[in-house]
């Protein structure tokens, strides 16, 4: 792992088939335990990682205090400066954008004007926030359902904001496939009944990740 422009950059030992613009949820930090691990499993299955941050976490991590997220313009602009900034350094090469939980939810939101300019291959959302903790009536869904670019969405059949009940009643567009991970919660921690660990699901979520990337480009 490296830092580079205020990325942390996990690179595979051979030269990445894909690169993957990993934005972090609303309230952890790129560097969190979640971040760290998907992007080192990703990075052993050949998909270059470039982690940054949001400025309100930028300024969290400089001033040592908690501060909510920026607004979602706020967001949107900062990702799509990423991106451009991506496709500055790394000419030609192909990249996936995405997200865990509010990361990916911003991802998706400029993946279609992305992908239809050609800079951005797809995106991939872990974790997705289809709604607010308990409000299941408020969806995040408008954009989803018109999406024309290749997505995944790993979620948890048990996520909190957006389970496998809840989604399956959305009207989704064709382009985005699901991942499920059973008995998963929003980190993908499932409970020690189902058999499965969360280290099994973050595996599941890094092996779905890398097979949609070269799917998508094949």
């Amino acid at each position: 792992m490296a830092e580079l422009d205020g990325w942390l950059v996990d690179r595979p030992r051979d030269a990445p088939e894909n690169w993957f613009l990993f934005a972090h949820g609303a309230g952890a930090p790129m560097d969190s335990d979640f971040m760290q691990a998907l992007a080192a499993l990703l990075a052993e299955r050949g998909v270059g990682v470039i982690r940054f941050e949001f400025p309100y976490m930028a300024e969290r991590r400089e001033a040592g205090k908690r501060r909510p997220p920026n607004k979602l313009d706020v967001l949107l602009a900062d990702f799509q400066a990423q991106i451009e900034h991506f496709r500055a350094v790394f000419p030609g090469e192909r990249l996936f954008i995405g997200g865990k939980s509010m990361g990916g939810r911003v991802a998706s939101m400029l993946a279609a004007e992305n992908h239809r300019a050609g800079r951005v291959d797809g995106v991939v959302c872990l974790g997705y926030p289809f709604h607010p903790p308990g409000k299941p009536e408020s969806l995040r869904t408008g954009h989803l359902e018109s999406l024309d670019c290749p997505a995944l969405m790993v979620q948890g059949t048990r996520d909190r904001l957006g389970d496998r009940a809840e989604v399956g009643g959305y009207a989704l567009s064709s382009a985005i496939e699901v991942l499920w991970l059973e008995d998963g919660d929003h980190d993908f921690k499932p409970r020690k009944a189902s058999g499965f660990t969360q280290l099994q699901h973050w595996r599941a979520a890094a092996d779905g990740a890398a097979a949609f990337m070269r799917a998508a480009i094949s």
